[in-house]
């Protein structure tokens, strides 16, 4: 499996790394499966697990399936978000502190590699305390590095602060604003990149819109699959759309979320075998964005 250094945290990583969004959606009795789809990302040498305290039971189901693992993944979560039953303030130095805390105790772990701010707005940015709370985290040793999860405004506010020490941001082939406007600021920080909804929900794949969590992503794959045919791209959408992430230097990980032990065995498949994508197919894709982009309001999306 490749691997990159993540920007000035050091860390290697796997340039395919595990969205844990959807295993959240199991029982706490779904540990087995989770087991089989994590366990099957660790022995292809995947070692980037992204989760969240608000993805359901995703922490607690990584703690049960593969603590035993610890020392061969690096472990990133979010915070910010009431969650889980949690009774409290959005946004607030506490619920931070809280969050971390029920991470770790879920994890089964002593520590966390990564803890990012989870998609909150610039004025919760400028007011501060989420920011120390996780720098008071990484003193503590609770975690090594911090980082901001999001788009647009915020995540360039993040960016040029110059307070975290990585970026995840959202990047696919409808979705490319972060490559005009975030990742040339974000490496001049030395920031990691950590490219988020990679696949963009499979719309290049779809003949309709998967799901209403979709649409805006189906609208603009439609209306650049109508450009024109895309010679030397792959037969896969699902394969078109990971290829053209990691053709992007700048992503030094991107993550791909599944509770399929077989969607993640063909995710392997692909990176071993059938990258990278034509170059003239990643300049075309990136062209139909930028003509179309100018005539509608494709901000990034969240």
């Amino acid at each position: 499996m490749e691997t990159r250094v993540l920007g000035k945290t050091g860390l290697e990583v796997s340039r395919l790394g595990v969205g844990l969004a959807e295993i959240g959606g199991l029982e706490t009795t779904g540990v087995a499966q989770a087991a089989e789809v994590l366990n099957t990302a660790l022995d292809a040498g995947i070692n980037f697990l992204d989760t969240a305290a608000c993805y359901g039971n995703s922490e607690e189901l990584i703690g049960r399936a593969i603590a035993d693992r610890r020392d061969e993944y690096i472990l990133a979560t979010k915070a910010g978000h009431v969650a889980g039953g949690y009774k409290g303030e959005a946004w607030t130095a506490h619920t931070i502190r809280d969050s971390i805390d029920r991470s770790l105790e879920r994890m089964r772990t002593d520590h966390l590699d990564i803890v990012q701010l989870h998609t909150c707005s610039v004025a919760e940015l400028e007011r501060g305390e989420v920011i120390e709370a996780l720098q008071e985290a990484r003193q503590a040793g609770k975690t090594r590095f911090i980082g901001y999860s999001g788009d647009n405004e915020a995540a360039l506010w993040a960016i040029e602060s110059g307070l975290f020490d990585t970026l995840q941001t959202s990047f696919n082939l409808v979705d490319q604003n972060a490559r005009l406007y975030l990742f040339g600021p974000a490496r001049a920080q030395g920031m990691g990149i950590i490219a988020k909804r990679p696949l963009a929900n499979g719309v290049w794949a779809a003949s309709q819109v998967p799901s209403s969590y979709a649409e805006d992503y189906f609208a603009r794959a439609q209306e650049m699959k109508a450009q024109g045919p895309l010679p030397e791209a792959p037969e896969s959408g699902i394969l078109l759309a990971l290829g053209f992430v990691l053709a992007h230097d700048a992503v030094d990980v991107c993550i791909s979320g599944t509770r399929n032990p077989d969607h993640m065995a063909q995710n392997i498949a692909w990176m071993r075998h059938d990258l990278p994508i034509s170059e003239a197919v990643v300049g075309e894709l990136e062209q139909r964005f930028e003509r179309l982009a100018d005539g509608h309001d494709w901000r990034q999306l969240s």
